[in-house]
């Protein structure tokens, strides 16, 4: 399990696959914000020029001394909603990001969103 008051030890590693091929290096967490638990990880990929963050569920993720390694393939996470490097997920855009990975998108009870940065 992987527990919230982790994840700022994790900005900067070298986000891999399930073959161990690099993504690219984790930017930012995720929390769900009904458990307060981490959901999704920003990756920092592209050219040093050109730089986008994707969004990769962190379930089944495992953290190594200097790598997360996803339960997801390179090509399907880089092919991911994505966002500049400057920018905001815009709350609209939530659940498209959920639906990439086959996963359910629950809003909360109110409509608010389901993803915090942290």
């Amino acid at each position: 399990m992987i527990h919230a008051a982790d994840v700022r030890e994790w900005r900067n590693l070298d986000v891999v696959d399930t073959d161990s091929h690099k993504i690219g290096v984790l930017e930012a967490v995720y929390v769900d914000t009904t458990t307060d638990e981490p959901a999704m990880a920003t990756v920092r990929t592209g050219l040093p020029t050109r730089h986008r963050l994707v969004f990769v569920p962190l379930d089944d993720a495992i953290v190594g001394p200097d790598y997360v390694k996803v339960g997801y393939v390179k090509t399907l996470v880089k092919q991911a909603p994505s966002i500049g490097t400057d920018d905001v997920l815009p709350a609209e855009q939530e659940e498209a990001i959920f639906k990439h990975y086959g996963l359910a998108y629950k809003p909360g009870a109110a409509g608010e969103r389901q993803l915090a940065r942290r």
